[in-house]
């Protein structure tokens, strides 16, 4: 009891966060217990007992179906009285959540759902709550009244992961690429019978479970005993099918999973535990603050999502390099300490000069020696016994310090530019 649910979009990068009752005038500080960032959920609670007087908690429903009723209740565009707009349930499935870049169940409506909608709740017409609001289509040109709301089977695993582990871990994924199998020659040339579906393995990352007993070539045909079609996906409800990612978004993390595999011909069971994959480039960045080295003037830092997305805008994905991009898209790391580090920009000095157009250009080897990461960055440039440092990065580009030069250097440039520390805190921790 005493708990909140809001969108984790409302609370990220948080400081402070209050929360005000209908009709009254007091604001009263709220705790964030939990954030979900793939889900777009968080978890409040407020500890003044004077906020829960008389409060009435929300019961929540069962998934509804299509054409079902649905109303929602926000403070769209800003506004400081409650909005309540009707619709129906457009369609369900596995849908795409923006906030986390993860793809979970979620459910589309034709109710207006705009800016100041976020994280208000969804109710069907016999008052319970079917959902939580959190995006739309609005702005976009592609469509209107096209709205989308969290639906139950994903706010129940947000809570009961909380309750299970006193803190959010997430969503589990099988971590594969899959490739449809709905060509009857493919499905002769892999030794499929007759009868028999499931979708072809093209990838597996090597930081997942599945990389022990899934390879490149393999037929997934079952899921927990659920036959997986040629085309991906699964029986859902009466007359519905949905994309096999469902099945694995209903697990938790360490839970295990049965598959039915065919390898050359053959059919076997392979058991494992599901775990959140280690992502190359990484989606969010949890409300830390950024990881980053500067030596030199050399600005070193981590590529993420919510990076790219402050070098170039929302539309990052047409703006940043290509070969960033293909990593993010299509790179799998394959250790689960493994980054791209790049030279986000150079902090004009005399010791660097010749190298000030250098932008967001991912650094390969440091004096010859391979790095994947920042901290191996920093201990290759601080163990440097050689006169000069030199740093390989993409495009066959070649960056040359002299080594002495720049360790004198870079308090002076530190200090000229307001930065207080040469590195983020997880990288002093280290030193």
């Amino acid at each position: 009891g005493r708990r909140i649910l809001t969108n984790a979009h409302c609370v990220d990068h948080h400081s402070q966060v209050k929360v005000r009752r209908r009709g009254s005038d007091t604001k009263f500080v709220a705790t964030v217990l939990a954030i979900g960032t793939e889900c777009d959920i968080a978890m409040l609670t407020v500890k003044d007992d004077a906020f829960w007087e008389g409060v009435e908690p929300v019961h929540f429903g069962t998934l509804p179906h299509l054409q079902d009723s649905i109303l929602v209740i926000g403070y769209p565009i800003g506004g400081d009285s409650q909005s309540v707009t009707s619709g129906v349930v457009s369609r369900i499935e596995v849908t795409s959540y923006v906030h986390g870049s993860t793809e979970l169940l979620g459910m589309q409506i034709d109710a207006a759902i705009n800016s100041g909608n976020s994280g208000g709740p969804a109710f069907n017409s016999s008052g319970e709550c079917v959902g939580i609001a959190f995006q739309s289509l609005a702005g976009s040109g592609e469509g209107e009244n096209i709205g989308y709301v969290i639906p139950p089977p994903v706010i129940h695993h947000f809570i009961d992961d909380f309750e299970a582990n006193g803190r959010y871990t997430g969503f589990p994924a099988l971590g594969i690429e899959w490739q449809k199998l709905e060509s009857p020659a493919m499905q002769k040339a892999l030794g499929m019978k007759p009868g028999e579906k499931g979708v072809l393995v093209r990838r597996v990352e090597p930081t997942v479970p599945a990389a022990a007993g899934l390879r490149k070539g393999d037929v997934l045909l079952q899921f927990d005993e659920t036959i997986i079609g040629v085309d991906g996906t699964v029986p859902f409800r009466s007359g519905e099918r949905i994309n096999f990612s469902y099945l694995i978004s209903q697990k938790h993390n360490d839970e295990q999973a049965v598959l039915r595999i065919l390898r050359n011909g053959k059919q076997s069971t392979v058991k494992l535990k599901l775990n959140g994959p280690h992502r190359l480039v990484p989606s969010h960045i949890k409300g830390q603050a950024p990881s980053y080295f500067i030596h030199a003037g050399l600005v070193f830092t981590q590529v993420t999502v919510p990076y790219l997305r402050s070098e170039y805008g929302k539309e990052f994905e047409f703006d940043a390099p290509v070969k960033i991009l293909d990593r993010l898209l299509h790179g799998m790391a394959e250790t689960p300490s493994e980054q791209i580090v790049v030279v986000g920009q150079v902090l004009a000095a005399e010791v660097n000069i010749g190298y000030e157009s250098i932008v967001n250009t991912q650094l390969l080897r440091v004096n010859d020696q391979a790095v994947s990461n920042l901290r191996e960055v920093v201990r290759a440039v601080e163990s440097c016994k050689k006169d000069y440092l030199q740093f390989d990065l993409d495009y066959n580009q070649l960056l040359i310090l002299n080594a002495k030069e720049a360790r004198a250097a870079s308090a002076e440039i530190l200090e000229q530019h307001g930065i207080p520390h040469d590195r983020s805190p997880d990288l002093r921790a280290d030193a």
